[in-house]
């Protein structure tokens, strides 16, 4: 059956790549309407191939078995024969839930699930789960040496680590899919412990949302919020491999279209750029540029003064404000609105009626004046959001007048020189910033010329289709200027990255416990349905400004009753020894731990050092590290070996690392070429703090000198959160290097 399911991809490929082919043949010839058809079918084979190459790998991963002697094998993408008879049933298809969710206890009518193992398009292993017990197929699973029960989940935990995450789509849990399954409605959450699959069931629930809403999420797509750029590129394989490309991974620093953050404040100043409280200090320095100006000049116009009055600006702001647009586009009405007035008083200034063109001559006259700009440019002042938060962050009194909450430490934290790349806690403010001021007053310029533009182009498309007497095709002149200007080839990612005020059918926020109040308002005008899949753990949140309690963050943005918790329990990925020794920590510590028990036990997965002093320390960290890099890493590119240390040495201990793998008999000099010529997000071998490793996972992990990670926390929470971290990035071994001095600090 697995050679059936790979034959009938193969064909559906080629006859793929075929109409692909004779689209393409058609060259560019034919009325617009008949290209706008031929590019239309050309992106759709090409995201059809794109996905038919995607799913490749383990495309058939089980079979489930009826009462009834019926059999549907499970895999990646549903596949039909050419009489449209099944061969492959869609993992998120109603017909595979049983595969994942069926047990002995309520199997409805599902008498065994098989799990079957490829490695490229060959069966190399057939794991057979029998839940009736009455049935034939206990014997003869057991006659072919195939009755199992979790050996498919095991052999994966056991494989080495890549530099990829990789989905789970064979081996999902019971508590797993039925969050994978969930509504699209509601936001849900998703909480963990390290190693659950919180990710994955994230990642595995976006899948099925966009196959069971297609419709819905095809134009609107689905947003992944993830913490690092590495973290992104470890998962980016997981969608494409489950058939999926609809959708856009960005960081909280990429989110804003021309902004690329990735600078990070100190914590305390991140705290209080956090709170919800910002969002009013945006709110004081937009409306503090709407005044009187102290100096009100007379303008002389044709021979004529004319006052600025402060009834008429007071007047003007007042037409301005209620428009409730944006400031600078409300600014335009008061623009408006003032030159009118001015004109009120021009005429009441004449002892005649004038004429239609002296009138046109004052106007000009009016919107030409320096003088007159000058007045309005201080009674309302235009403003992009990149100078609003640049000119309150590097003056203190500014920062006094439009957040007078604030304690001078705090303003002091926030202070900083002009010109200051924005930092990650910076893009919420800035977003606010946006939403309040509306577009850039320059661009709004550049806007108008580029309309009048494409006004012209379009009454020219325009005769010339008369001209050739297409007038009555149904295509638009707009259509055609679109593809003109291959505006239509612009994918749903550009298209969405391009534009800060696009919304998502659905957003998915990893490690969410990180999230500030400011981030969450951020997000939310991102997905104005609430459609949210929040993945975190508590007992992992490090940023002051996050969250120890879901319902403290949530509440206010989704109402006490409006979102729903989910809990994962089981530690997948860490041996029990390991996860005992993590978890019992955190507890110790006043952390909330949310899982139970780990599936595995590992003899000898923990390992400690103790040594007399710190550069003992680092040598015996750098040897347990190169170790463990012989029984791990490959040179297939598969194992990944981390040293974790404190920021304050993370750079001299990986320039010992370099040098010590360099001078190391266990290590070629072509193997170290290799080795250090790795990217960072795909290293297997490299030297850590705690939040670069937040969410990733490593085959064996050297914990160096904790007390002084501990030592080095913004806060003791913050402290214990960091290490918890650590201690539950590895799948196979944890090696503790610490000091006298260091056990004196914090004891695991």
């Amino acid at each position: 059956m697995v050679d059936a399911a790979y034959a009938r991809l193969d064909e559906i490929r080629e006859l793929t790549k075929k109409r692909l082919a004779d689209v393409r043949g058609r060259g560019a010839h034919g009325s617009p309407t008949q290209r706008s058809e031929r590019d239309s079918f050309a992106t759709m084979y090409e995201d059809r191939l794109y996905q038919l190459r995607s799913v490749e790998d383990r495309l058939v991963f089980g079979r489930i078995d009826t009462d009834d002697d019926k059999q549907h094998h499970i895999g990646r993408i549903g596949l039909q024969s050419e009489n449209h008879e099944s061969i492959l049933v869609d993992w998120r298809a109603e017909a595979a839930r049983p595969f994942y969710e069926a047990t002995p206890r309520h199997r409805g009518n599902i008498s065994m699930r098989r799990h079957i193992t490829l490695k490229f398009r060959d069966v190399v292993a057939i794991e057979d789960e029998v839940l009736d017990v009455d049935s034939e197929h206990v014997a003869s699973a057991s006659e072919s040496g195939t009755l199992t029960g979790e050996g498919a989940l095991l052999a994966s935990l056991s494989t080495r680590r890549t530099g990829k995450m990789t989905d789970i789509v064979a081996t999902i849990q019971g508590e797993q899919d039925s969050i994978i399954r969930s509504p699209l409605t509601r936001p849900l959450v998703v909480q963990g412990g390290p190693g659950t699959g919180k990710t994955a069931v994230a990642l595995h629930r976006a899948a099925y949302l966009l196959y069971t809403h297609r419709s819905t999420l095809q134009n609107s797509g689905v947003l992944i919020v993830g913490p690092s750029p590495a973290f992104l590129h470890y998962i980016d394989q997981v969608l494409p491999s489950l058939g999926e490309t609809g959708v856009i991974s960005r960081t909280l620093g990429d989110l804003i279209p021309g902004i690329h953050a990735t600078a990070v404040d100190e914590p305390f100043a991140a705290r209080v750029k956090g709170s919800k409280r910002m969002a009013k200090a945006i709110a004081n320095a937009v409306a503090s540029r709407v005044r009187i100006p102290s100096e009100l000049p007379v303008l002389p116009v044709n021979g004529v003064r004319v006052p600025i009055t402060r009834a008429d600006i007071e007047e003007a702001q007042g037409n301005a404000r209620r428009s409730r647009q944006p400031h600078n586009l409300a600014r335009n009405t008061f623009v408006k609105s003032m030159i009118s007035l001015l004109m009120v008083r021009y005429r009441e200034a004449l002892d005649y009626e004038p004429e239609a063109t002296e009138l046109d001559g004052a106007r000009s006259t009016l919107q030409m004046s320096d003088t007159l700009r000058r007045v309005l440019n201080t009674a309302w002042l235009p403003m992009n959001a990149p100078w609003l938060v640049n000119d309150m962050l590097s003056k203190p009194h500014r920062i006094r007048q439009f957040a007078p909450w604030l304690k001078d430490n705090e303003v002091s934290a926030l202070t900083r020189p002009s010109g200051s790349p924005f930092t990650v806690s910076d893009v919420p403010l800035l977003d606010e910033a946006f939403e309040l001021l509306g577009p850039d007053p320059h661009e709004q310029q550049r806007s108008s010329a580029r309309d009048d533009a494409e006004s012209a182009d379009e009454s020219y498309v325009n005769d010339m289709m008369a001209s050739m007497g297409l007038s009555g095709s149904g295509v638009s002149a707009r259509t055609v200027l679109d593809h003109m200007n291959d505006s239509s080839d612009l994918t749903l990612s550009e298209r969405a990255g391009a534009d800060r005020e696009w919304t998502y059918g659905h957003v998915v926020v990893d490690e969410a416990q990180e999230l500030t109040q400011m981030d969450w308002r951020m997000l939310l005008r991102r997905c104005p349905s609430r459609s949210f899949t929040i993945v975190g753990d508590v007992a992992q949140t490090t940023a002051l400004g996050g969250t120890h309690s879901w319902k403290t963050m949530l509440n206010p943005f989704f109402g006490a009753d409006g979102w729903d918790l989910n809990e994962l329990t089981i530690d997948y990925r860490n041996p029990q020894e390991v996860s005992d020794i993590a978890g019992q920590f955190a507890a110790s510590e006043g952390l909330y731990i949310s899982t139970v028990s780990a599936v595995r036990a590992v003899e000898g997965s923990v390992e400690r050092s103790h040594v007399s002093d710190m550069s003992t320390a680092v040598d015996s960290a750098i040897r347990h590290t190169i170790n463990l890099m012989g029984a791990y890493v490959s040179s297939d590119g598969t194992g990944r070996v981390a040293l974790i240390c404190d920021p304050s040495v993370r750079d001299s201990i990986d320039k010992q690392l370099r040098l010590s793998m360099k001078n190391s008999e266990d290590v070629s000099d072509e193997e170290f070429a290799r080795l250090t010529s790795q990217p960072a997000w795909d290293a297997q071998v490299g030297v850590y703090v705690p939040t670069d490793v937040k969410g990733l996972e490593f085959d064996a992990v050297v914990l160096c000198e904790p007390g002084l990670i501990a030592q080095n926390s913004a806060s003791r929470l913050s402290a214990a959160a960091d290490l918890y971290v650590a201690m539950t990035r590895p799948t196979q071994k944890l090696v503790i290097v610490q000091t006298e001095e260091d056990s004196a600090r914090i004891a695991l």
